[in-house]
């Protein structure tokens, strides 16, 4: 099961920070745990990765990066973030919950001057597996 483990994110609460405000309310149900992220261009394989705060992959594209971010639309299992990183790069994203344990996420934006538009398909497909469990930063 570890075959094609990503790196491990673990963002902590500071994850989403937007202001003092909670997260999206269709995050309230998704856990943490291995998730296999499908659709990231120019990957071929899942990607498998334990993810300590489901809300970072609602900023896929730009995970490794701090950033500011605007709730724009908390609609349940429909969600819609804007974020922006420095002047340049931007990203707003659109997160659907298909059940606690799926997610479709649209980002798009830019990301170095060069612009983005994908969607990842990220089903959680076990609990952590007790040799990659996340580190909090």
């Amino acid at each position: 099961m570890t075959r094609g483990l990503g790196l491990v994110l673990s963002t902590g609460a500071a994850a989403f920070a937007l202001g003092a405000a909670q997260p999206p309310s269709g995050f309230a149900e998704v856990q943490p745990g291995l998730w296999e992220i499908s659709g990231v261009p120019g990957v071929r394989a899942p990607l498998h990765q334990c993810i300590a705060d489901v809300a970072v992959l609602a900023r896929f594209e730009h995970r490794s990066n701090s950033c500011s971010a605007k709730l724009l639309r908390d609609a349940g299992s429909s969600t819609e973030i804007d974020y922006c990183y420095g002047s340049a790069d931007f990203c707003p994203s659109s997160v659907d919950v298909s059940t606690p344990r799926s997610l479709r996420i649209r980002p798009n934006g830019l990301s170095g001057a060069v612009p983005f538009n994908y969607v990842v398909q990220a089903p959680r497909i076990d609990k952590y597996p007790k040799s990659a469990r996340p580190t909090r930063h």
